[in-house]
């Protein structure tokens, strides 16, 4: 009745598959491929201990964290995109200044190990630098300031695409009047 057994392993899983096909002489069901399972353990050279994670390093385009915090204003900027290039060539203004002065405050006032305090601006239009990564930045969104701590990931974006400027829309059940369906409907 069974018909060439064939058998896989997988030492991923520890398992064994072994596939049967077997001919049933039902008229509905002409053929049925039966699987097993069946749990073996690997041989002594096969079972290693538990890796270790490792971590994904940062890179900024191809440059490693430590190398982008040593990096020159002007270094930076060959690896940014075009329009934040363009930004830097032509000057950082008074207020940008201003804003990395009051991070460079709160990171050399707070104590090691600990989170600076929170640096409030309405400049979303500021590009992160490098110097600003593990500051704590209050970006305003037009109602409140959001508190943002600024990440590694976050270098070369605008700070205004941390600070949502509205409430994402959760459709939930219409109201009176919504459709042409439900103006026949009696209030209770």
């Amino acid at each position: 009745m069974i018909l060439e057994p064939t058998t896989q392993q997988d030492s991923h899983e520890k398992l064994r598959i072994i596939t049967c096909d077997q001919r049933i002489t039902s008229s509905r069901t002409p053929y049925l491929k039966l699987v097993c399972f069946r749990h073996y353990s690997l041989p002594a050279d096969e079972q290693t201990a538990p890796r270790k994670r490792t971590f994904r390093k940062f890179t900024y385009r191809g440059v490693e964290l430590d190398q982008l915090l040593d990096m020159s204003s002007e270094q930076f900027m060959e690896l940014v995109h075009c329009r934040a290039r363009r930004r830097f060539q032509r000057g950082l203004k008074r207020k940008p200044m201003g804003l990395i002065k009051k991070l460079r405050a709160a990171k050399k006032a707070a104590t090691p190990g600990e989170r600076p305090d929170v640096v409030k601006t309405h400049l979303r239009d500021m590009i992160i630098v490098p110097e600003m990564i593990g500051s704590v930045v209050g970006i305003y969104n037009g109602k409140t300031f959001n508190q943002v701590e600024i990440k590694p990931e976050m270098t070369g974006h605008y700070l205004g695409e941390f600070s949502i400027t509205y409430k994402p829309v959760k459709h939930g059940r219409p109201g009176i009047g919504a459709t042409h369906s439900s103006k026949f409907v009696p209030l209770k």
